[in-house]
């Protein structure tokens, strides 16, 4: 199956994404991952989307698209592959369909993750990051065992730039002028599923399969 997942930073995606990937054997391509790998390997595509990434501002659509694409038309997404944080403009959108549509592999179904402001700020606010093994804690939800220590490696816990507070409201600013667009663009197409991502994360996910197996 070929998914995108929509929806506010904050939303879920990523950890409704990697438990789709498994359940639909497909790979999981999250936007987000890929270009903090580029930025931490300090590539000419990594230095660039840098000042973008840490001001909350989206990437500019050429460089994101000539990196999805590449992953998206490689032979590890041939099987299938789950969008996480990609598209999120028109411009974005126009150009993965496009490419798919030479590949003639188009796009199955489109997921949007609705949750409300204020309850995605807190949940990225309160976001903890272990810079080793990357695992992820939250203050409210999954908080460490050890106040500002990962459960895993003892590694002291650091906070992402774009999880700021003062970033963290720059990105939602940036995703309801350019992305939530995107809704209806897909809904336009005939492909759009919105789920409550106020719920809980077992139950948006329950949602989220049933739709691709066309139960909801």
């Amino acid at each position: 199956m070929r998914l995108v997942l929509l929806g506010p930073p904050g939303a879920g995606k990523g950890t409704q994404s990697s438990r789709l990937a498994t359940e639909l054997r497909a790979v999981h391509l999250s936007s987000g991952d890929i270009l903090r790998a580029e930025r931490k390997s300090q590539t000419e595509l990594g230095k660039l989307a840098q000042t973008f990434m840490d001001a909350g501002s989206l990437v500019p659509d050429d460089l994101i698209l000539r990196m999805m694409i590449c992953r998206i038309s490689g032979p590890e997404a041939s099987g299938g592959f789950v969008l996480d944080g990609f598209p999120r403009t028109i411009p974005q959108a126009e150009g993965l369909d496009e490419r798919l549509a030479m590949l003639k592999r188009p796009i199955d179904r489109v997921v949007s993750i609705n949750a409300d402001d204020s309850v995605v700020s807190r949940r990225l606010t309160g976001r903890w990051t272990c810079p080793k093994d990357s695992s992820v804690f939250n203050e409210s939800y999954s908080p460490p065992r050890r106040a500002g220590v990962c459960d895993l490696c003892g590694t002291a816990l650091v906070r992402r730039k774009d999880d700021e507070p003062q970033v963290v409201s720059q990105r939602l600013t940036t995703y309801h002028a350019e992305t939530r667009p995107l809704i209806d663009y897909y809904r336009g197409r005939g492909v759009l599923t919105s789920i409550d991502g106020n719920a809980e994360i077992d139950d948006v996910y329950a949602r989220i399969v049933a739709a691709c197996r066309g139960n909801g």
